[in-house]
């Protein structure tokens, strides 16, 4: 444990590749939705033929918990959201920080698992002589 604590660690996250079909005039809200939680659009398309467009997106999974009726409350029930799976990426910041997202993480997931809050002491774990 001791050369985790030394290694410089990080936390990764997983990611969603969400595709939202909506009309012209839902796309303010689903950026405004997106921006607020940690969201980017890297695709926007049209549906030829029709007034829907096709906007791709990745969405961390921390942030996705209530997306759909965020999304559905924002663009007036216009939004159809789909969310797969795509990738993993480090959340930015130092685990060990207690006030780093990655260090709330951290904090939170030692509570839900019973551990002790603070990350143990170097110390704990250097031999003494």
């Amino acid at each position: 444990y001791a050369c985790e604590l030394t290694a410089d660690p990080r936390v990764m996250e997983p990611v969603y590749l969400v595709e939202i079909q909506c009309p012209e005039t839902a796309m303010g809200g689903i950026y405004g939705v997106l921006t607020r939680r940690r969201g980017h659009v890297f695709e926007e398309s049209r549906v030829m033929g029709t007034p829907m467009y096709v906007i791709k997106a990745y969405l961390p999974v921390m942030e996705s918990f209530g997306f759909t009726a965020d999304l559905r409350s924002n663009t007036g029930g216009q939004a159809f959201p789909q969310c797969v799976f795509d990738h993993w990426q480090i959340l930015p910041g130092n685990p060990l920080g207690p006030t780093s997202e990655p260090g709330v993480v951290v904090m939170e997931t030692r509570k839900r698992e019973g551990l002790k809050e603070g990350i143990p002491a170097l110390d704990n774990y250097l031999d003494k002589l």
